[in-house]
């Protein structure tokens, strides 16, 4: 017998089992795979198990490291472990390799980013093995010294053509390309011989009145046609041609050149033939009516108008809306407090830019600060003036003697200030000493209105600076003031004064020496900070009285004649009708006349030329006569801590019963919102429109319309804490809620609910003040409840009005006055139809009716002879009767 082939001896894989490798003989071995398609022909890439990296110590991430990716090995532990695992050594690929190296160590390398393909490979050869070494030594001396060496010139090196070595990425671009994989389909179309080259007619017809006129080509799959899409990837990338040239413009020596020259005219032969031309007259009666139209349209449309600059302006305040959000720009918190207070009133400084002051308050309740009433009094109360260019230090600090809830700045002064105190009393402070030291604000802030406000990082805060503490000029006495906490105060204009029976006079010193306050004791007081009667010659005694008077040094003698004596000129009471109540008013709106509180050019260049103080003469115009001012609006705005809005006025009437003179009654009073009122505020683009914000819903009212209010939003789900008009949109307003929120409304957007909503805080926010810094700045300041004042940038869409957004804004108001008086004419009507169906049903209960003994008879009779009609038609309709039984019976 022959013996088998090796191919005859080997057998069949069995399922189930590992197939084996195939063992070659030994003149049959694996040729090793090397690098030299790489340029590397003494790398050897292979594979090392988990267990070969235990048995020669050469570990991924332990004995292999980013600073030591190789180890050396020697030949004869290599030998061992093929003597031991033969085939299944993973170093059997590299056996013969292995074999005729030169040397007793090979040099093993971690291939880390799979650069040939597998995690590890030898080096084959001594050259390679010393080369690799000598290479990362000179790479350790390199980055040991690499800040020692100078940079070298980069030289370009063009790139060298290199042959093409195939990966397999033609069969993936193969595979991706896009082949005709649907059969194409033929359609033949035929037609009669005859109708070739026949006339054709067309007509009108109705698909739907000629049967098989109209075929409805349904869609439906085809399941012979079938399409597959691919996808392909395709990239792309734009290289744009770049060339560089340039040019020089040849300057000639300038020089002087003039001519003259004469006009073209016509000669009188060629006049006399040109009035006689026909066409010529032909010409200017065709091109005239065109020319005239031409003229007018020229005088009615302005020509030299910039069409892009209005087209901009109208997508920037409609159309572009990704700036619409208020932008953070400033915060401020009184840090060296002892206690934790809350802000509860702001103001910007009228004359100096990025000057902004705050009124706090201790953030307790009426037993709480009966609890703590002794510790409270250690506590000084303040007003802060802070700065943009400091704002951890505030500038100034006025005292007071209790916490205060409101103040505003004196119209013809800002060194004046007024405010109203938790106990009820009024304060004034006279800063006009202390105007040099935060005059450098004015200079930093905003000296000059057309820059712009820096931001805070680049302003340098004067840390020098030690905390000046201003003490009050004076206060009101506390037994004829208010008894509780003053609401709201504004100062009167320097341009009438009333008498304690509410009656205007022109005023005689032309300066705002009246105020008007509202407290929580259901009061309304104005007051004067004149004298009561003009100066007299003093006696002697009176003079000893008044040196024994010792005022401190630091403490102006403007007001010293009101302190602790001064008493409200007079005094007003919202009664309730019929009971003995009044309401209790917690903020008041005057007309725009009276609330004058813009700074005029006259004010200005005073306080810059001249350091005259207006209020140290103040009887000087005493002594002049009362000019009465007829037809001036006494009436104004107020709102109660019930949520009522009431309109009433300040003139006092003589009480018929007593002869007493007395408040008048509330010309109108509405129940509008369900919590107290926080805002009453006319708008500043109409004298006429009011906005009054309060428990969980905002309005809108119209002064003369006495129907309601002309907006009155739903029922928000957070309660409402501010509101303020905004300064150049005369649609826009922002309302503050006790979830730190801030809505801001846009009229001409939406009316039903806020076009967008904010947060600014996580708590109340119990005030907001908006400010226009210049034209194209704007800020509007939001306090909350935790005592910090955040300023905000608005952007550019809620700061630019529109072209005719006034007008827009006035026409929507006008519509909604028309709607309210259509409301109430159909009311009306409603009421007259109820009442003359109430006096119809009246006298239909109340009539009575007599009838004779014949009608009464008559009408039995008709019944009678109704009820036999009926009863012959069921009878018929049942079949237990005929119609001639039932006629022969009639006619019995």
């Amino acid at each position: 017998m022959a013996p088998k082939s090796p191919q005859s001896r080997r057998k069949k894989p069995t399922p189930g089992k590992k197939k084996r490798k195939p063992v070659l003989p030994a003149n049959e071995e694996e040729e090793p795979v090397n690098m030299e398609s790489m340029g590397h022909p003494e790398i050897y890439p292979l594979v090392l198990t988990t267990k070969t990296q235990e048995i020669f110590n050469c570990r991924i991430d332990e004995d292999f490291t980013d600073e030591m990716p190789y180890k050396i090995i020697k030949k004869e532990d290599i030998f061992e472990d093929l003597r031991n695992r033969a085939a299944v050594s993973d170093f059997h690929p590299v056996k013969k390799v292995i074999q005729e190296y030169p040397g007793n160590e090979l040099l093993l390398v971690y291939d880390k980013d799979f650069k040939y393909g597998l995690n590890f490979y030898i080096i084959g050869t001594e050259e390679g093995k010393e080369n690799y070494l000598n290479a990362s030594e000179v790479q350790e001396d390199q980055e040991e010294y690499k800040e020692f060496i100078p940079e070298e010139i980069y030289t370009y090196i063009p790139p060298v053509s290199k042959p093409w070595v195939s990966l397999g990425s033609e069969k993936e671009i193969e595979e991706e390309s896009v082949k005709k994989s649907t059969k194409q389909v033929t359609y033949m179309i035929s037609r009669k011989r005859s109708e070739f080259g026949a006339p054709i007619t067309f007509r009108d017809q109705n698909a739907s009145s000629v049967k098989d006129a109209y075929i409805e080509c349904t869609a439906y799959p085809d399941k012979n046609f079938t399409l597959k899409q691919l996808e392909k990837n395709v990239g792309m990338q734009a290289v744009p041609q770049v060339q560089d040239t340039s040019t020089q413009t040849k300057w000639t020596y300038p020089k002087n050149a003039s001519t003259q020259y004469y006009a073209r005219e016509f000669s009188e032969e060629e006049k006399e033939r040109l009035g006689q031309s026909k066409s010529l007259t032909d010409f200017l009666n065709n091109v005239s009516t065109s020319v005239e139209i031409a003229l007018q349209q020229n005088e009615i449309t302005n020509l030299f108008i910039d069409d892009w600059k209005s087209l901009a302006e109208e997508e920037g305040t409609f159309g572009d809306k990704t700036n619409t959000h208020l932008k953070e720009y400033q915060s401020f918190t009184d840090l060296h407090s002892q206690m934790e207070k809350m802000i509860t009133c702001v103001s910007w400084h009228p004359t100096i830019y990025g000057l902004i002051v705050v009124s706090v308050a201790v953030r307790l309740s009426f037993e709480e600060r009966v609890h703590f009433s002794g510790r409270l009094l250690l506590q000084p109360s303040l007003i802060l003036f802070w700065s943009f260019s400091d704002p951890i230090h505030p500038q100034l600090m006025l005292e007071s003697p209790d916490d205060i809830f409101c103040f505003k700045f004196c119209p013809s002064d800002p060194n004046i200030i007024a405010g109203g105190c938790i106990n009820g009393q009024i304060v004034l402070w006279d800063i006009t000493t202390y105007a040099d030291r935060i005059e450098s604000t004015k200079a930093d802030g905003g000296g000059n209105k057309k820059t712009t406000l820096k931001p805070m990082f680049l302003l340098e805060p004067d840390g020098n600076k030690e905390a000046t503490y201003i003490r009050h000029c004076a206060v009101s006495s506390i037994e004829s003031g208010h008894r509780s906490v003053i609401t709201d105060i504004h100062w009167l204009a320097d341009t009438f004064e009333i008498n304690r029976f509410g009656s205007v006079f022109e005023n005689r010193n032309e300066i705002c020496c009246q105020l008007v306050t509202c407290s929580a004791d259901c009061t309304i007081c104005f007051w004067d900070i004149r004298p009561l009667k003009t100066l007299t010659p003093t006696l002697p005694t009176e003079k000893k009285k008044e040196e024994s008077i010792e005022i401190p040094f630091d403490v102006p003698s403007t007001f010293l004649h009101l302190d602790l004596s001064w008493k409200p000129l007079t005094r007003i009471k919202l009664s309730k009708g019929e009971t003995n109540l009044d309401h209790c008013p917690t903020k008041i709106s005057l007309s725009e006349e009276q609330l004058l509180y813009k700074i005029s050019d006259k004010l200005l260049d005073q306080t810059k030329v001249t350091e005259v103080n207006l209020y140290h003469n103040l009887e000087a115009g005493l002594a002049n006569l009362l000019k009465p001012i007829d037809d001036f609006c006494t009436k104004f705005f107020v709102g109660t801590e019930e949520g009522e809005v009431i309109y009433t006025d300040w003139k006092m009437e003589k009480d018929p019963d007593t002869g007493r003179m007395m408040a008048k009654k509330p010309k109108s009073l509405y129940s509008v919102h369900d919590g107290p009122v926080h805002t009453v505020q006319r708008s500043p683009f109409y004298n006429d429109i009011i906005l009054t914000v309060g428990g969980w819903n905002v309005a809108i009212w119209k002064e003369g319309v006495m129907s309601g209010p002309l907006l009155q939003t739903c029922c928000a789900a957070k309660r409402y804490t501010a509101g303020h008009w905004s300064l150049t949109r005369p649609g826009v307003f922002y309302i503050g809620r006790e979830d730190g929120y801030i809505d801001v409304w846009d009229l001409l957007e939406k009316t039903h609910e806020p076009a967008q909503s904010q947060n600014i805080c996580i708590t109340m926010i119990t005030y907001i003040e908006p400010w226009t810094f210049s034209a194209k700045q704007q800020f509007i300041a939001i306090a909350d409840y935790y005592g910090t004042l955040h300023i905000l940038e608005i952007p550019w869409t809620l700061s630019h009005p529109s072209t005719n957004e006034v007008s827009s804004v006035n026409y929507y108001f006008e519509r909604e006055v028309k709607h309210l008086e259509y409301v109430e004419q159909r009311r009306s009507i409603r009421e007259q139809e109820k009442k003359e169906m109430e006096l119809e049903m009246e006298k239909r209960k109340h009539k009575t009716h007599h009838k004779s003994k014949e009608q009464m008879e008559a009408e039995l009779k008709m019944d009678y002879e109704s009820y036999l009609e009926l009863e012959k038609i069921t009878l018929i309709g049942l079949g237990l009767a005929k119609a001639s039984e039932t006629s022969h019976m009639e006619m019995m």
